[in-house]
């Protein structure tokens, strides 16, 4: 998807956090844990979406700045802050609804 379309997706996130912190992102530029960040495997990059976790209503727009996840039943992966935003951290995963934010 190399052209910013509308795209709704809802499934699996999860997060990563310090072990990737301060590594390259597919973007150039460095993964920041602190940062609203994720990282998706087809939308183009920079993009943003919004994400809503199901369970407990809370959403938030994170941009999309890295290739990911690499677990099959994953369809976003988020930066930690974006995990504890939407209030997941601690759980590891959630399952959210996942729409692009078109101009």
């Amino acid at each position: 998807m190399n052209k910013l379309m509308p795209y709704q997706a809802r499934g699996m996130a999860s997060w990563y956090g310090t072990r990737y912190h301060g590594a390259p992102t597919a973007s150039g530029e460095l993964y920041d844990v602190m940062k609203l960040t994720a990282a998706h495997p087809i939308l183009p990059i920079p993009s943003y979406v919004r994400v809503t976790n199901v369970e407990n209503g809370r959403t938030l727009i994170v941009r999309v700045n890295d290739r990911g996840p690499f677990l099959s039943d994953r369809i976003i992966d988020l930066s930690y802050a974006a995990a504890a935003k939407l209030g997941y951290a601690a759980k590891g995963s959630a399952l959210v609804e996942i729409q692009v934010v078109l101009p």
